[in-house]
């Protein structure tokens, strides 16, 4: 025999107003609509299993939401395609034909997102940097920035200006090498995003490319934090305003690298780290003499 209260358990009348049960999926209980009574709490989905799935038939079944929305993915509008083949009145054709074409904004965003993915790809750029990137090129767009510049340079300028703002260790140069536009394009496209945007421009730090190099390198954990100590007590002694802070990083790893008895050459470390031998030359012996460091000869 069962009791009153599993009868109205089992039904959908609350057992202690008699009032209406309703669902609440998100907390996987069964609440009373009129005094707020939990019903059944703790329930569980069996509507999807974890199992994993192999065929079409069991994928489909799984699928619970679609693809996530992302700024990466660009607007294509509705996936409708008329057919023209059965269209025999011209003026449709044409507006058929003209439907199926896309506009100059979506054509746009479709070329900048595909190129941003492949430079972000092939230098390992984390996903908030390629979503800071694009954010940043929408808003040139909608400012009408583009004009008279390439798509392909703002891109790489837009992802230049987010490593620095996230101090990301990637160089203008090795963006350069992704992109087919020039250095000169590139840096005007940079200079007007800041300019008209208001934006301001972040410093690179030169502790930052240190560890990258020194794994480059083929350096121990002793000359990474070497070289830090170093660039730390430069930076914070004397300013680096106007200093290229590749030279500055690559006058400590060649200090560091003296001071171990390690030999690589200066070519070796100025053709790694992206500058001239000359500029090497220069930041070391100006990081010996305000630093007073004196070497073994």
């Amino acid at each position: 025999m069962r009791t009153k209260l599993e009868i109205n358990i089992n039904s959908s009348l609350c057992p202690e107003c008699g009032g209406k049960i309703i669902p609440i999926q998100e907390k996987g209980e069964n609440v009373c609509s009129r005094c707020g009574l939990v019903i059944n709490e703790r329930i569980l989905d069996i509507s999807h299993t974890g199992k994993r799935a192999f065929t079409k038939q069991e994928k489909e079944k799984r699928e619970r939401t679609g693809s996530p929305i992302s700024i990466l993915l660009p607007d294509m509008g509705l996936s409708t395609v008329i057919d023209k083949s059965n269209i025999k009145n011209p003026d449709l054709k044409r507006a058929a034909k003209w439907n199926s074409r896309m506009t100059w904004d979506k054509r746009n965003m479709l070329i900048a997102t595909t190129e941003l993915k492949r430079i972000a790809s092939n230098l390992n750029l984390p996903s908030h940097v390629k979503k800071a990137a694009i954010r940043l090129y929408i808003e040139a767009f909608k400012k009408k920035l583009l004009r008279g510049r390439s798509i392909n340079g703002m891109v790489a300028a837009c992802l230049y200006f987010s490593c620095r703002k996230r101090k990301i260790p990637r160089t203008l140069q090795e963006i350069l090498e992704e992109t087919s536009v020039s250095a000169k394009n590139v840096r005007r496209c940079y200079r007007t995003i800041i300019r008209e945007l208001n934006l301001k421009a972040p410093s690179t730090d030169p502790i930052s490319l240190v560890p990258r190099f020194i794994a480059e390198l083929r350096l121990d954990v002793n000359a990474e934090k070497k070289a830090i100590k170093i660039l730390k007590a430069y930076i914070s002694t004397y300013s680096i305003s106007g200093k290229d802070p590749k030279g500055l990083c690559a006058g400590a790893l060649y200090l560091v690298c003296k001071i171990q008895n390690r030999k690589i050459s200066q070519k070796e470390i100025a053709n790694l780290v992206g500058v001239t031998e000359v500029t090497l030359r220069s930041r070391y012996k100006d990081i010996i003499k305000r630093l007073n460091i004196k070497l073994k000869k």
